[in-house]
């Protein structure tokens, strides 16, 4: 793998931690996770999100921050692969976040993340709300059955928003939508190749149109 650092990204159910686990394994690796798992603020966020707003927020950032400081990633001689991005902290923040809790988690997020290396490519899945739902669903996590459609719509539009004016690293954009990721390798090997054959700048694979494109 050419890459260096590999970042998967995309809003909940689309299937990021699936390809980033199955990725950095197939590429001899180095996985790293996203904390959701261990946010113990998360349930309460679902049930109650307006009183834990602020606390589960600032468990992200802070154990995002942790975990991507630990890694050294510039140091590793190994692929690293995540399924996040820092800045989707950012987003979730503005989305979650009153006026007061936010101009507090801005001025430390801009103190914090300055200095951490960027992907050196971006996998940003995407997959429209119902299907997000029916995975939502599938899956079973328990907190997770709580999020509301309109919640995940707005989480949607937020990623949608920040990657068409990313630029701060190659970017490959996969519609997700028909891609099965945990059951088909015919749906991970085409995956795999794209990544690997990506050259810089934006790049798309769009399986309903028929052909990557």
């Amino acid at each position: 793998m050419k890459y260096k650092y590999i970042a998967v990204e995309g809003p909940i159910g689309v299937g990021t931690t699936t390809l980033a686990k199955k990725l950095s394994a197939a590429v001899g690796g180095r996985y790293l996770a996203d904390s959701e798992e261990t946010n113990p603020y998360i349930e309460a966020f679902y049930q109650q999100p307006d009183r834990v707003a602020f606390h589960t927020q600032m468990h992200f950032l802070v154990t995002r921050l942790q975990a991507m400081e630990a890694a050294r990633i510039q140091d590793e001689p190994r692929t690293v692969v995540s399924d996040f991005v820092i800045d989707k902290d950012r987003l979730f923040a503005e989305l979650t976040l009153d006026e007061a809790e936010w101009q507090i988690y801005a001025a430390l997020y801009e103190r914090t993340v300055q200095h951490l290396p960027k992907p050196d490519l971006v996998v940003y899945l995407q997959a429209p709300l119902e299907r997000l739902l029916q995975r939502i669903e599938r899956r079973g996590i328990k907190h997770e059955q709580r999020i509301e459609s309109r919640y995940l719509q707005r989480l949607i539009e937020l990623y949608e928003r920040y990657f068409h004016q990313y630029d701060a690293s190659p970017l490959l954009i996969v519609n997700a939508t028909d891609i099965n990721l945990a059951d088909s390798p015919e749906d991970f090997e085409m995956l795999v190749e794209r990544i690997q054959s990506v050259e810089g700048g934006r790049h798309f694979v769009n399986p309903i149109a028929s052909s990557a494109t």
